[in-house]
């Protein structure tokens, strides 16, 4: 099996999360984004950077805090210079972000060595969370965000996105890498819905099909929410949940996730050389969501 990126020679970097699925409407982007904005709320002081490999623009969007300007670097420029570094931007929410080039057709064609964007990363030098939303398919770019990532996220909504489920994990060990990576995340959760298929609830039946598939599942389920709609649609600008869905199950459920998430990624970051203090930045300080009321600055020192 391929050894993880951020291993002994990859000891300046934080750990990697890539939100993978290749089936659309199962709340993937949602997920990648608001996980960089609870992460920036449980951990005040953990950079985190977010980094769409598709052209839909979703993150630029979310995070921006201004609209693109001409020439700027982007996604595109950072692939040809081999490192994110000089198109990073501070963005909405403390979250740093790289803007998405407008076609992604010629980013594929760089991509065709799978563990391109690995090298990228460690050159790019990114000490904290670095979170990957890829596009809806399998191809060069989603693969190469498999190969760079400490942990895959595996939305699944339906049986459909389960199907497609098996396909990563078919994926990831044709690709040499260990399918323990992955983990399912059952999203748009509605436990009222039954699976008209066999019976039965839906959810109740999804997982007793990946148990038995012996996919490894996050604890936690997101639940299906009309307010999160609503913050997707409702304005040009996506609002984060932390912020505008406070009473809603969603709400507790996105920190609970997070939280997980970055217990999960405790072990594979307190053996790293430069982790002075590391058992502590990704798990024992993990606290309450508190949002930020405005976005927070941090410097290379």
């Amino acid at each position: 099996m391929d050894a993880p990126p951020n291993g002994p020679d990859a000891a300046t970097i934080g750990p990697v999360v890539a939100v993978s699925s290749n089936k659309g409407g199962v709340g993937k982007t949602t997920l990648a984004a608001n996980l960089a904005v609870y992460a920036r709320a449980l951990r005040e002081d953990l950079p985190v950077l977010v980094v769409g490999l598709d052209d839909q623009r979703t993150i630029d969007r979310m995070f921006g805090l201004r609209a693109p300007q001409p020439g700027e670097s982007n996604l595109k420029h950072a692939w040809a210079e081999r490192s994110l570094a000089g198109a990073i931007q501070l963005g909405e929410y403390g979250v740093h972000f790289v803007p998405s080039p407008s076609d992604v057709s010629r980013l594929k064609a760089r991509a065709e060595d799978p563990r391109a964007l690995a090298r990228i990363l460690r050159a790019s030098e990114w000490p904290g969370l670095l979170i990957l939303d890829t596009k809806s398919d399998l191809e060069a770019l989603t693969q190469n965000a498999w190969h760079a990532a400490d942990r895959i996220l595996v939305p699944v909504a339906d049986r459909a996105s389960l199907e497609e489920a098996g396909k990563i994990f078919r994926g990831l060990e044709r690709a040499g890498l260990d399918p323990s990576r992955a983990r399912v995340v059952f999203t748009l959760v509605d436990r009222r819905t039954r699976d008209e298929g066999g019976g039965g609830a839906l959810f109740e039946r999804l997982v007793a099909e990946v148990h038995r598939r012996g996919w490894p599942r996050c604890e936690t389920t997101l639940s299906r929410s009309p307010r999160v709609e609503s913050l997707n649609s409702g304005s040009e600008k996506p609002r984060s949940i932390l912020h505008h869905a406070r009473g809603t199950a969603i709400h507790a459920e996105m920190g609970a996730l997070c939280r997980e998430l970055l217990r999960d990624l405790a072990p594979a970051r307190s053996n790293a050389p430069h982790a002075s203090g590391e058992g502590e930045l990704w798990g024992a300080r993990i606290g309450t969501v508190t949002p930020l009321r405005r976005p927070g600055w941090w410097r290379r020192s």
